[in-house]
């Protein structure tokens, strides 16, 4: 296997601000890759893992020192409608770490670039749109029960943390902090918000609270919102839970389903970096239709903003 980075994924947060990449979704597309699929980029891992290991190879070029695995939509339930069985959605799962551990050691071998699992929501296995949404009408324990075996698989692939992202709703985060409990990997818990609050309408500085006296909860924020939702968010999500909060934005525009294509312009602009950083960011990236030459651009501007103290 290849090695893992010689300083925990903690203690780098400690000691400065780390850079993560941008969408995977897009960069695969950049790529040619048919995404057209309910499993979304997760099918790649079965069909074309090298398409994968090259988009990250992308983003560790651009300076990201975090990559954040395929296995967003990755799911037991959504490789077995594929007709998959348990053993071989278990290897696809730890496949998307292994890739993103290769990646990082062919494109900055001796450097240290860290991998986050990806947890995306229950929203993203039923491919509707239901991570904008949140509210599925589970329990809190029935949520729990979904996100267990694939979380506990991931572990088995010894990630540097696990990323529960694009989270739309407060009962979903419960749900998975407690499927993540006793697993021995730090997480960061982020949620897909607009207006100040979480997707499904509950105040985001009630759900990043959450995550407050929880050790095993290294950093809380937002992903997969605005730019200027994110502007908000960062300064509450470090006053809500004292910890360092992470960021990673789409890049502003919006998708047209009706014309099936996206509209207006971009609004990721790395001049906010600073603004994020100085109000409590520690992990900062990108999430959709964010590129290999946004994250350069975000890695530059990290490397000269001076660092303003600890969270």
């Amino acid at each position: 296997m290849t090695p893992a980075p010689t300083v925990s994924f903690a203690d780098a947060l400690v000691r400065g601000p780390l850079v993560l990449d941008g969408g995977l979704s897009n960069q695969l597309a950049a790529q040619g890759c048919d995404l057209s699929d309910a499993l979304w980029s997760a099918r790649l891992l079965a069909d074309a893992p090298g398409q994968i290991e090259q988009a990250h190879a992308a983003y560790v070029r651009a300076g990201a020192q975090v990559l954040i695995t395929a296995s967003y939509q990755a799911t037991f339930e959504g490789f077995a409608r594929r007709g998959l069985g348990r053993r071989e959605a278990a290897e696809l799962l730890r496949r998307s770490v292994e890739l993103a551990r290769s990646a990082a050691e062919k494109e900055a071998p001796g450097k240290d670039v860290w991998v986050a699992a990806s947890v995306g929501p229950y929203g993203a296995f039923l491919a509707d749109g239901s991570e904008y949404r949140g509210r599925y009408g589970l329990s809190v324990a029935e949520l729990e029960r979904f996100h267990r075996p694939r979380i506990e698989t991931l572990v088995e692939a010894e990630p540097d943390v696990l990323a529960l992202e694009t989270v739309p709703d407060v009962a979903e985060a419960e749900a998975l902090l407690r499927a993540v409990a006793g697993c021995g990997v730090p997480v960061w818990l982020s949620y897909s918000a607009a207006g100040g609050r979480t997707r499904a309408g509950q105040p985001l500085r009630e759900a990043f609270a959450l995550a407050a006296g929880n050790d095993q909860v290294v950093a809380v924020g937002v992903n997969c919102c605005t730019p200027a939702d994110a502007d908000g968010a960062v300064r509450m999500a470090a006053e809500a839970a004292r910890k360092p909060v992470v960021v990673y934005p789409n890049s502003g525009e919006e998708w047209d389903a009706a014309a099936r294509s996206w509209t207006g312009r971009p609004a990721f602009t790395p001049d906010r970096v600073t603004t994020w950083r100085a109000a409590g960011a520690r992990l900062l990236g990108g999430c959709c239709r964010v590129g290999p030459g946004e994250i350069e651009a975000l890695a530059r501007a990290l490397a000269v903003d001076p660092d303003p103290g600890p969270a």
